[in-house]
């Protein structure tokens, strides 16, 4: 009898990258945009928008970059650290550490019997990677990579940012707070519907609620830009 065999794709690989670009993405539209509608309200000319709308997507591309890559290390480094103290573990008491580990299938339902076979056939195969997996909660799939959080974030930022710095382009000065603000709408509902197909969830929530706090961000910038516009 042949056997049929297919791949299968879990979302959770996508865990590492997708949390990172969605959240590159949705900061380089409501902050860019929140930036342009500011200085517009404020009633400054094109030359004025423009150059906020592109430092804001320069500096935000890269603080981004940094912050996504300084905050994953600290996570790698944690992870580096419990399996370095893990591999001594094991190294000095690994009876014990077997024993630790057919506990672990114990509680997940296994008999004694059961559970000790499979933590003798999982050690003799990979004991570090069995203690990983079922004591540290560590795996491949969720595993902290620095530089893919990173460049994800760096690109994705750089990708909203553009879409209200090219509507700031091309829109008539007087209507740049509207178009700005209509398309950064637009583009969050978009993201927040892409980002649940990816993550396999529902898209109504995610929607509302990218959408919500981004409105939100860009009424408070346009309403500070309003204030010191009429100041000035």
């Amino acid at each position: 009898m042949s056997r049929s065999q297919h791949a299968e794709r879990h979302l959770v690989g996508r865990v590492g990258w997708l949390r990172a670009a969605v959240l590159g993405a949705n900061d380089g539209i409501v902050s860019t945009a929140s930036l342009i509608v500011g200085v517009a309200a404020a009633e400054a000319g094109r030359s004025g928008i423009l150059v906020a709308g592109v430092a804001g997507l320069v500096a935000g591309a890269m603080s981004m970059a940094a912050g996504e890559y300084v905050s994953v290390s600290s996570q790698a480094d944690a992870e580096k650290a419990d399996l370095d103290r893990e591999r001594s573990e094991l190294e000095a008491a690994p009876e014990a550490e077997l024993r630790e580990l057919a506990g672990f299938y114990v509680a997940r339902g296994l008999s004694q019997e059961t559970a000790d076979e499979v933590a003798i056939q999982l050690t003799a195969r990979d004991a570090l990677g069995a203690h990983a997996r079922d004591e540290l909660g560590i795996s491949a799939h969720t595993t902290a990579r620095p530089i893919q959080a990173a460049l994800a974030s760096a690109a994705a930022f750089s990708v909203g940012a553009a879409v209200p710095l090219l509507v700031a382009v091309v829109a008539p000065v007087s209507m740049t707070v509207v178009a700005v603000t209509g398309a950064a709408v637009i583009s969050l509902a978009i993201l927040g519907g892409v980002g649940a197909k990816l993550g396999g969830a529902r898209m109504l929530t995610p929607i509302v609620r990218v959408t919500l706090w981004g409105v939100l961000a860009m009424a408070i910038t346009a309403g500070i830009g309003r204030l010191f516009g009429a100041v000035v």
